[in-house]
């Protein structure tokens, strides 16, 4: 049964804070650099008084790659869980060359997630800061949001352009009232 609606959400550079060197985005290499973007707590607050899922998926390939390990990731992932309500973390930990399913621009992670949670795509969104994210919402039939910080990257086509986590909620509670009203 697919009746429930989520927000994907990717994590680095929407939950939390992504370590920029030469224009690209980097996850955290610990706990003791982990910093939650300001307001992320009150954006996943409102989805969830809205109704939905909050669902991270999060490619980690540095672990793939041994420059992180799987355990350093999973202290991350927790202590995010711990401190926000979160309902789950995908997290795909191998590199382009391991050709999974689960790595994102591919929608492994998303369709994981709706499988075990029952979630319904075509009402869930996907809000992320690479054209990996968009590129994987898009392919799962989720509508996305791309939060803007000018990395140095390919662009990718998401139906929103924010500047936050919070803007991307107030956009989605205001289609929300819509759709009830």
């Amino acid at each position: 049964m697919t009746s429930q609606k989520a927000v994907f959400l990717d994590r680095d550079g929407v939950i939390n804070a992504a370590i920029v060197h030469d224009g690209l985005p980097y996850p955290p290499q610990s706990i003791d650099t982990l910093r939650i973007i300001p307001g992320v707590s009150q954006a996943l607050e409102k989805l969830k008084s809205l109704g939905f899922l909050t669902v991270v998926f999060t490619n980690q390939p540095d672990v793939s790659r041994g420059k992180q390990t799987q355990e350093e990731v999973e202290n991350i992932n927790n202590l995010l869980k711990a401190q926000l309500p979160l309902d789950s973390i995908k997290t795909c930990y191998h590199s382009d060359s391991d050709k999974c399913q689960c790595r994102k621009p591919l929608p492994g992670m998303i369709l994981e997630a709706s499988r075990e949670l029952g979630i319904d795509l075509g009402k869930s969104f996907v809000v992320g800061d690479r054209w990996r994210d968009i590129d994987a919402g898009k392919a799962a039939g989720c509508r996305t949001f791309f939060i803007d910080y000018g990395y140095s990257e390919k662009r990718p086509e998401p139906d929103w352009v924010v500047q936050s986590l919070l803007e991307a909620t107030q956009i989605i509670a205001h289609l929300e009232s819509q759709s009830i009203g």
